[in-house]
């Protein structure tokens, strides 16, 4: 993440310091550093020695150079994603007492740790802070709540996962991208009915999420089959053909390996 202000956010970052809260650490204290590599590792071993040694690095925030806290599970959780090992390093954090429900605070919208695991489909450590208690429904995140952010970022796993677990489903788009079809006839049907341009975004993600009937109900009722949304230049046929997020990570990784 930049910093608009470096300057700023350095004061910022001092001035939560000198709060005397223990749970807060500097990113680049030596602790710090041990705990994160532990994490991105996945090595099981050191983070228990660690945290035997250090119980209260398991809720400690961390502050990078911009200001932006976080907590351990967020470590865990950070883009790409599936760090070895991570469904037992979220356990592992969340028995030594990590809050599943912790916000980043500093910077952008506060996310949750599932609003990071439903941002890179790492369905498995998704799985783990669920069954750890993770809250389903978290507003605020980049896009909305974990499964809007898992729909509107093409995590199909996650998505369909949370919507399993009860996941709030509200919006049109994100019923049309998860193939809602009775929840899609509801949404278009209710007074007052949505505009022209709820119908298309809802159209492209149905698009996005490979959901043909779904598609195919929409453009029965107008929706524009060359629409694109602000946030994508992709027009519905060519992003029905595109990797999700998940391919798209697989594709990324064997193309640095098989060019080294």
């Amino acid at each position: 993440m930049r910093c608009p202000d470096a300057c700023t956010a350095v004061r910022h970052a001092a001035i939560l310091l000198d709060m005397d809260e223990p749970e807060t650490l500097r990113a680049t204290d030596s602790m710090a550093v041990a705990l994160v590599a532990a994490i991105r590792r996945g090595d099981d071993e050191s983070l228990s020695q660690i945290l035997t040694e250090r119980p209260e690095l398991a809720t400690t925030r961390l502050v990078d150079q911009c200001g932006v806290t976080r907590t351990p599970l967020h470590v865990v959780t950070d883009w790409p994603g599936y760090f070895p090992n991570a469904p037992r390093t979220v356990e592992r954090l969340l028995a030594a007492g990590a809050d599943p429900d912790a916000t980043t605070t500093g910077g952008g919208q506060p996310e949750t740790p599932l609003h990071w695991a439903a941002s890179s489909d790492d369905l498995d450590v998704a799985h783990a802070l669920i069954a750890g208690g993770a809250s389903i429904d978290v507003p605020g995140g980049s896009i909305g709540t974990p499964v809007e952010n898992a729909v509107g970022y093409g995590c199909w796993h996650v998505a369909r996962l949370l919507h399993a677990h009860g996941a709030r489903v509200d919006k049109l788009w994100v019923a049309a991208g998860l193939g809602l079809l009775p929840l899609v006839e509801e949404l278009v049907e209710q007074t007052p009915p949505p505009d022209r341009s709820d119908i298309d975004h809802a159209f492209w993600q149905a698009c996005h999420g490979g959901q043909l009937r779904v598609a195919a109900y929409l453009l029965e009722r107008g929706a524009d089959i060359d629409t694109t949304p602000d946030h994508n230049h992709a027009r519905p046929v060519e992003i029905a053909g595109a990797p999700d997020t998940r391919r798209g990570l697989l594709i990324e990784w064997l193309t640095k390996r098989a060019t080294t």
